[in-house]
């Protein structure tokens, strides 16, 4: 019997689905970075009109994907999570390649919109895993698959902006339309799904999703820290740039110097979130997510202070290490918590509350930075993280008095 044959299926269908996970993140970060440089090639557009539909396509995918996802996870606690996975990617590959051929941007916002009410993709992988891996190793796999993820998001941009340079704007969108096309494949060939509805998941499935959760106090305070941590760590992406230009006093490569303060927090992330995970397994979760937030809000706060490139790299490194720490560890305990008649649903509302993050944060980023200073973005996001302690910790005090 080969090493292959004597891995347990879920490990199987982890690792497939982190190949999954990785083409869904590499693509969709894709066009990201030069999203308002395409739009500007569909009109003559003043600066605040620009800015507008920039805005609007960017975070339409988010709004629409809060919306639907409590819908899409209700429906996968009664079919299974394979479906949904075939059904993000199919949707994704479709929606992808038809934004390549917008030919004006209320076209283009239209197929983002509806790009996220199909999306959902890696929040179905996580499901799928949470429902199988057993609970001792609930953390590592969750670590595991964040680097799927993550690592994607990483080098999308940087692949999608050197094409974009070459080939043109267009060509990203149908790269990612390939990307989930090999995600949808994976998925169908190497993710064998047991998921058989008897009459008593059904019915359980009919309750509330939090009907059958053990510390329900500690679940909300999850999926309210995942919010937050998307927030704070999404904040940051519409003045990084511009930062890092005052930094440099606007010479020499301020792009691709970006880029990489932009990409250390993800590097950072790769390395250390599947050990960290690991340890939530052996230490307990709550003393890695408190140790989290604590360092990413003693390394957001120096930033207000920082002068160099040098100080602002490193403290964005542990950024990656704090994020490290926080993401896979609420999906952990997220998992630990949550009945595997009800846990797709409650990946979904994670799900929500995450894209609601991604829309928040970005726009009281942008909203402190036009009142105030880009410095004053890095005080807002220690503010959020302090929050996000609170919350955690008052949610753990309630559950375990």
């Amino acid at each position: 019997m080969t090493q292959s044959n004597k891995l347990p299926q879920w490990r199987k269908n982890m690792y497939a689905l982190w190949i999954g996970n990785f083409a869904t993140g590499a693509g969709a970060s894709m066009s990201l970075p030069f999203l308002p440089l395409f739009i500007a090639t569909m009109g003559n557009f003043p600066k605040w009109e620009l800015t507008l539909y920039a805005g609007l396509a960017f975070s339409s995918t988010f709004l629409s994907q809060a919306i639907v996802s409590p819908l899409w996870g209700k429906l996968a606690d009664r079919t299974g999570r394979k479906p949904m996975l075939m059904r993000a990617a199919i949707g994704m590959t479709i929606t992808a390649t038809l934004s390549g051929f917008s030919p004006n941007v209320w076209i283009l916002i239209t197929l983002r919109l509806i790009q996220g009410a199909f999306s959902g993709y890696i929040n179905n992988a996580y499901a799928l895993i949470a429902s199988e891996v057993p609970q001792r190793q609930s953390g590592q796999a969750m670590g595991i698959l964040t680097t799927g993820s993550v690592g994607g998001q990483l080098i999308g941009p940087i692949i999608g902006g050197f094409i974009a340079g070459v080939l043109g704007y267009r060509i990203p969108f149908f790269i990612f339309g390939l990307l989930m096309l090999l995600a949808a494949s994976v998925t169908y060939f190497g993710v064998k799904e047991n998921f058989t509805p008897t009459k008593r998941l059904q019915k359980l499935a009919q309750k509330s999703a939090f009907a059958g959760i053990k510390n329900i106090h500690i679940v909300w305070a999850m999926i309210i820290s995942s919010m937050l941590i998307q927030a704070a760590t999404n904040s940051i992406n519409p003045i990084i740039s511009l930062f890092v230009r005052q930094l440099m006093h606007n010479q020499g490569n301020v792009a691709m110097i970006s880029g990489i303060i932009a990409a250390l927090p993800g590097i950072a992330t790769i390395i250390s979130a599947p050990k960290l995970g690991a340890i939530g397994d052996h230490i307990g979760p709550k003393r890695v997510l408190t140790g989290g937030l604590v360092l990413s809000g003693a390394v957001f706060l120096p930033m207000f202070f920082t002068t160099t490139i040098v100080v602002l790299g490193i403290l964005r490194f542990l950024v990656g290490i704090a994020d490290a720490a926080l993401l896979p560890i609420t999906q952990s305990v997220m998992t630990r918590n949550t009945p595997s008649e009800s846990i797709s649903r409650i990946f979904s509302y994670n799900q929500s509350f995450q894209a609601i993050g991604s829309v928040i944060g970005p726009m009281l980023a942008s909203g402190v930075a036009g009142v105030l200073d880009y410095r004053y973005v890095f005080l807002m996001t220690t503010i959020l993280v302090v929050i996000n302690l609170i919350v955690v910790l008052h949610a753990y005090h309630r559950d375990e008095v």
